[in-house]
């Protein structure tokens, strides 16, 4: 053999044994007939996981329980309001044109009156009568019984500048007919204003005339009836999908 020869034949047997010790890794990696399969089951995953991913912290049990939480208490605030302001919600579907129905003093509604759109004329009394006004409206509102009638009350409004005692009530009125109690949010705290002023007890079964509340003008409650349900479904779909990825965490685990 010459010196020329020896450099060709030592490539020759390197490049037979990079081969195969890569055809018997590579065998060792790829099931088949005649070769071991790869392991696999909670020991090969153990051991084929990285060591940064294992030494990430687990994720906050304190931030999410204090998130499902609070969009539970904002679901239970939507669902509330949305009833609270259905009454008035339902009045702004009814009937454009308003009820006749005579003088208030001999008037006695019913069921077939409730949230109705009415007309109407009487007088007034003072007996119990209040004055007050809301946030963010410069009109202020007066709250008065009907003459010769306990049993229904009605609200004016008084628009600004004309308060005092110079105002001079109206004797026709056209707005919505409601129980006292199904007022709605706006309304809530008649009862005891007009305990608290004047020392008048309002009939639990009274009823309540707003004057000027036309159907139209209440179709804001419409659209926050909408609102408030609109996020109360979102906030629960929310707690749904993170209750649902602990449990299959905890299945996985």
């Amino acid at each position: 053999m010459t010196s020329a020869s020896a450099p060709r034949l030592s490539c020759r047997l390197y490049c037979k044994e990079t081969v195969s010790s890569e055809r018997t890794s590579l065998d060792a990696h790829v099931p088949g007939p005649g070769r071991p399969s790869r392991p696999s089951g909670p020991g090969a995953d153990a051991a084929d996981l990285d060591p940064e991913l294992a030494a990430l912290p687990a994720p906050p049990r304190r931030e999410r329980t204090a998130a499902v939480v609070l969009m539970l208490l904002t679901t239970v605030a939507g669902v509330l309001m949305c009833l609270a302001l259905l009454s008035e919600a339902r009045y702004a579907f009814s009937a454009g044109q308003p009820l006749d129905v005579g003088e208030l003093t001999s008037l006695k509604p019913g069921e077939d009156l409730a949230n109705r759109y009415i007309r109407a004329t009487g007088l007034l009394g003072t007996s119990g009568a209040i004055h007050y006004g809301r946030a963010a409206e410069g009109d202020s509102f007066r709250v008065a019984p009907v003459a010769g009638n306990p049993q229904l009350w009605v609200e004016i409004r008084v628009p600004e500048g004309f308060e005092g005692p110079r105002f001079v009530p109206p004797t026709t009125f056209a707005g919505r007919l409601v129980p006292i109690g199904e007022a709605g949010v706006r309304h809530a705290g008649v009862v005891a204003q007009v305990r608290e002023q004047t020392e008048v007890a309002i009939p639990p079964d009274a009823w309540l005339l707003i004057d000027g509340s036309s159907p139209r003008s209440s179709r804001w409650a419409v659209a926050l009836v909408a609102l408030f349900l609109a996020f109360a479904g979102w906030n629960a779909v929310g707690v749904a999908r993170v209750l649902r990825r602990v449990k299959d965490r905890r299945v996985e685990a």
